[in-house]
Parts: C-alpha cells; sequence; structure tokens
C-alpha cells in the first residue's frame, strides 16, 4: 500500500528587513529675484518632473470669490503673449512634455515633465505662464462655462454634499468653509478679477520652483536662471483669517436628496496641522482606525456586517488647520447602525490599548505605503512638495519610518483621547430626509438643507 503524503503545516513567512532608502541628493538655491529652488537627481530615466508652487490658494482670494485661485491657474494654462492655446500645445508635442496648473486651499502650481534633453524650452513654456499669462477672453469664457456644468453636477453628488457642508461647520467664517463656488459665483466671475489674482500672487518672492530627474544640479541651476532671472515681482501681503468655528457637543446635518438609495456619512472634527509635533503618531491612530484596508472599522462594518464597500477615516491637512474625518456610503436601512459602529470603534479607540500586534500591522502598512511611494521621480516629487508645502523639517522623510516605529500604544491611545473627539464629532448624511431622519435624529440636535445649502424646517 502506498504511503499517505505527509501533510505539513506552513505558516506565513517573517517580513524581510526593511530596506533602506537611498534619498537622492538634493540641492538648495534661491535667485535674485527671491524665487526658491529645490533639486533633487533621481538618474534612474532619462526625464525630469517639476512644480512650480505659489504658496498662495483659494483661501488667500475667498473675501474676492470662493475658487477664484483655481479658476485662475486653469486659464493661466490656455495663453501667453507669445502663444496661443493650440501652440502650446503644439510646442508640448514637440518635446514630449506634459504640463498641468491646478490650485487648492493653499497652493496654485504649474505642474510639469518631459525629457531632460528639452529641459531648457520647457522651463521656458513655465516662466512664460508664470510671466505672461494673457487670460485669452474665449479661453475664460470656454473654461468658465465648464465650470459652471461642474457645480451644477457637484450638486447631485452626495460625497460632495456631505463634504461642503461638514467644511461650513467646522470653519465657519474662515475660508477653509468654502470647497467650491456656486453658479452665481461662477457666473459672477470677469476676466479682470483672474488677471489681479495672478499679477499679486505669481511672483518669485512667492513661489518655489522643485524638479526631480535626470540632471546635474548645476547645469540645471544655470539652465534655470536662464528662464527666470528676469521674472519679478513682490511678496503678497499676508492676511489674517478668522478664526474657524468651534462646534460643540455632537450635531448632525443632514443634506436631502430626494430619493437617493443610499446615504453619504461624513462626520469630523478638529484635528491638527501637518507639520504639528503629533502628526506622525495621529497618522497611525487613524491607520488603526479606519486608514487601512485591515483597519478596525474596515473589519466591522464592511467585512463583518456588510453595511458598506469602502468606510474610511483620514486626517485632512490645511496648511493652518487640519480635521479628522470619517465616511461611508450606505443603504439607508442602516444608516443608524453604521453610525453606532463608528462610535463604537471610536470610544473602543479612546477606551483601551492597542495591542502590540496590531500595531505592529499598522506600523507594517503605513511605513510600506510610504516607501512604496518613494519608486518614481513623480512620487519623489510630491513627498518633496509636501515637506516644502508644510514647512516640514528637513529631515522629515529621512526619519519618518522610525518615527513610525517608535509610536507605542500608550501613544496611541493619547492622541485617540486627544483628537479623536467622539463627544464633539459634527455628523453628515446626505441622502433621502423621508428615509433616514428618524435614524439621524438618534445622534444628536437635527438641521436639515437642501442641496442648494437651504436650512429647511
Amino acid at each position: 500500500m502506498a504511503s499517505r503524503p505527509v501533510e505539513v503545516a506552513v505558516g506565513v513567512p517573517p517580513l524581510a528587513p526593511e530596506r533602506d532608502v537611498i534619498w537622492p541628493k538634493r540641492t538648495k538655491a534661491q535667485l535674485s529675484n527671491g524665487l526658491q529652488v529645490i533639486l533633487a537627481e533621481s538618474h534612474s530615466i532619462p526625464k525630469f518632473h517639476g512644480e512650480l508652487l505659489f504658496r498662495s490658494g483659494n483661501a488667500a482670494v475667498a473675501d474676492r470669490a470662493p475658487g477664484l485661485a483655481e479658476m485662475t491657474a486653469t486659464v493661466v494654462r490656455t495663453g501667453t503673449q507669445n502663444r496661443a492655446s493650440r501652440q502650446i500645445e503644439e510646442d508640448l508635442r514637440s518635446i514630449g512634455a506634459d504640463l498641468s496648473s491646478q490650485a487648492g486651499s493653499d497652493i496654485s502650481a504649474i505642474s510639469f515633465s518631459g525629457l531632460s534633453e528639452f529641459a531648457e524650452p520647457l522651463l521656458e513654456l513655465v516662466q512664460e505662464l508664470a510671466r505672461e499669462a494673457s487670460f485669452p477672453e474665449a479661453e475664460f469664457e470656454r473654461e468658465r462655462r465648464q465650470k459652471l456644468e461642474e457645480v451644477k453636477l457637484h450638486r447631485t453628488q452626495p460625497s460632495f454634499l456631505a463634504n461642503e457642508r461638514l467644511r461650513k461647520v467646522l470653519f465657519g467664517a474662515h475660508p477653509y468653509a468654502h470647497i467650491a463656488p456656486n453658479e452665481a459665483q461662477v457666473a459672477a466671475y470677469r476676466r479682470e478679477d483672474l488677471q489681479s489674482v495672478y499679477r499679486e500672487y505669481y511672483t518669485p518672492q512667492n513661489a518655489l520652483l522643485l524638479l526631480v530627474g535626470d540632471f546635474e544640479p548645476q547645469e540645471m541651476l544655470k539652465t534655470i536662471g536662464k528662464a527666470f532671472g528676469a521674472w519679478s515681482g513682490k511678496k503678497p501681503e499676508a492676511k489674517a483669517f478668522p478664526s474657524p468655528a468651534n462646534p460643540r457637543g455632537r450635531r448632525v446635518y443632514l443634506v436631502h436628496m430626494p430619493g437617493a438609495v443610499q446615504t453619504q456619512i461624513l462626520a469630523g472634527c478638529h484635528a491638527i496641522p501637518r507639520k504639528h509635533p503629533d502628526w506622525i503618531k495621529l497618522g497611525l491612530t487613524n491607520c488603526l482606525y479606519g486608514g487601512a484596508f485591515n483597519s478596525r472599522l474596515v473589519m466591522n462594518i464592511r467585512e463583518d456586517k456588510g453595511y458598506t464597500y469602502s468606510p474610511r477615516s483620514s486626517v485632512n491637512a490645511l496648511r493652518q488647520h487640519g480635521y479628522f474625518s470619517v465616511s461611508a456610503a450606505v443603504r439607508n436601512d442602516v444608516v443608524a447602525a453604521s453610525l453606532t459602529e463608528m462610535f463604537y470603534e471610536l470610544d473602543k479607540l479612546r477606551s483601551l490599548s492597542v495591542p502590540s500586534s496590531e500595531l505592529a500591522d499598522a506600523q507594517n502598512y503605513l511605513s510600506g505605503v510610504f516607501s512604496l511611494g518613494l519608486a518614481t521621480q513623480d512620487a519623489l516629487l510630491t513627498q518633496f512638495s509636501t515637506v516644502a508645502q508644510h514647512e516640514l523639517p528637513d529631515d522629515y522623510l529621512e526619519t519618518y519610518r522610525a518615527r513610525v516605529r517608535a509610536v507605542a500604544s500608550e501613544d496611541v491611545l493619547e492622541m485617540a483621547r486627544k483628537y479623536l473627539d467622539s463627544g464633539n464629532m459634527q455628523v453628515v448624511l446626505a441622502g433621502d430626509r423621508a428615509q433616514i431622519e428618524s435614524q439621524a435624529a438618534l445622534f444628536g440636535d437635527l438641521e436639515i438643507f437642501d442641496s442648494q445649502g437651504n436650512a429647511l424646517a
């Protein structure tokens, strides 16, 4: 008789030692006009990626109109005194380059990439957009019409409406309360408004040029000096913003979307900006709660109960302030059950120490995601840009993984109690009022709005 094969239990192999990160050499310089420059060598491919970053965004001009910096950045891309939009596209194609422009709450930027051998013509185009954008009337009108369609679409999206309401609740009179303009505000945009923003904020003393790629730093500095040296303009005056709102007690804000078959849940509270000393410890705490695919929240309301496909939590960093949020799109019939589990997991994290094995898993996850984010020139540029935007220490990236590893269970407990403010969490529900109002009222005093932001009785 043939002998039976012996079954051998195979365990999960241990993780290999974490590889050291070899950080690219960085060169810092400043032109005589005030333009700051950071260069990082990455010779893996014969390309380079860059960003001309301006330290002003929608918040800086919110007193004029919400979203005005974003519209300015969009139209900057469409023409200069020497090149029409079509010519810009042809010139980019001729050198195999890409270029885009955008703005957020705190920054505006021109982002670009191309072959290293064509660095000079690409940088020449970038400086032309920064110095000599012409804001063609026809292009402005086209972009404004497109923006109008975009804001109309926003009013049909539960995630947008929930985010809009939460930001208003958390930030009140502060410009961070505004995430987008409404139709009337977009209709009121004028070409002259954009030109005014451009003249005031697109200046070398308000700018930082970041380049990552295959180049020799000193030669690249010469190219940069040739392209940007004649650019002039002063630093814009700093603005004082009102303090954000400070809502106390748990309250619920229902955005009525008639006929919605599911509900977008978004809850949040104030937290910290990126440069705060607690940032990494809070990030790991968030990872344990709902910031990773194997987090407690995901295991609870997705894997165990099937209430939602993609719950998540995050610590959202703005330059002056930050906030913690947790979100999920759920069936209408489980809104109350989902909120109950969200708060259960929050309060559990605030009450009990995290087991060492679970903490180690979260540390491995954060460290691994960070390491994966260093694999390309574009990814490196993103990391260096984050450090610059949030004024982080020069060694922030080099020491990140070690500081993640240094977080202890007692640190997590402290962060959860300090920043995951369960008792003062503001809850937004975007869904059908008839289906969810009674569930919403279980979690705090209730206010109801329509999709245009108007309060309902």
